[in-house]
């Protein structure tokens, strides 16, 4: 039998944790071991309790979601923060993701949508919206050049030309789909591809690659987005 796939529901409302845990107990595969009303309970919880995944939300008394995401990342790396928010593209949500988690949802998201964010968390993929891809890229691109640009040929020194044409690809928030029809490739080979980039780069997942690459200038900040950006999982 499959282990089930462990949940923390981190929420300063009681009455939002209950309706979690009564969605994700009638599946499966997956386990609620614990709940935390803000960050630092959270902290505490994920060290007592190991959860494969926690669902984070983000505007919390005393330590917030985004403080409380990295300090959970930085102590836990094999735990997956899922981040919750009811407000669409908001800047704790990003901020979210710039401390390390792997995915971003919409606390009215459907229970399928949820169901299949923490599952695609957990086996390493990203969960990111079109809509929040596009807006972190063009966020990534109005950045100032960061202090690390000058480590860009150290980093895609161990990429093979055709890894280093995906990565590129997956930075201007191509799908793999996209990835397959501009390199010409199968869907099947540019995914056997991206996780070899991400394991390259020392990536957790794909946002977190577009992110490196737009960090360390390696797409030109004047070039065109794609038209239908967004975060498709790498897996």
């Amino acid at each position: 039998m499959t282990t089930p796939i462990r949940v923390l529901l981190v929420d300063d409302q009681e009455l939002i944790r209950l309706g979690f845990r009564l969605v994700l107990e009638a599946e499966p595969d997956i386990a609620v071991v614990g709940e935390a009303a803000d960050g630092e309970e959270a902290v505490r919880a994920v060290a007592e309790s190991g959860p494969d995944v926690v669902l984070m939300d983000i505007r919390m008394p005393r330590t917030d979601g985004i403080a409380a995401t990295r300090a959970i990342v930085g102590a836990h790396p094999e735990t997956r923060v899922l981040v919750l928010t009811t407000f669409d593209l908001d800047e704790y949500a990003f901020g979210a993701l710039d401390a390390g988690a792997s995915g971003f949802l919409l606390k009215d998201a459907q229970r399928a949508e949820l169901t299949s964010a923490i599952r695609a968390v957990h086996r390493g993929d990203a969960v990111l919206a079109p809509a929040v891809t596009r807006r972190l890229i063009e966020r990534l691109h109005d950045a100032p050049a960061p202090a690390v640009a000058h480590q860009a040929p150290e980093l895609t020194a161990a990429l093979t030309d055709r890894e280093n044409d995906v990565f590129l690809a997956m930075a201007e928030g191509m799908t793999n789909a996209e990835i397959a029809g501009h390199l010409y490739l199968s869907e099947s080979t540019v995914k056997t591809h991206v996780g070899r980039v991400l394991a390259k780069i020392g990536a957790r997942d794909r946002v977190h690659a577009v992110i490196l690459a737009h960090r360390l200038r390696l797409v030109d900040p004047a070039a065109p987005l794609p038209t239908d950006a967004r975060g498709e999982a790498s897996g």
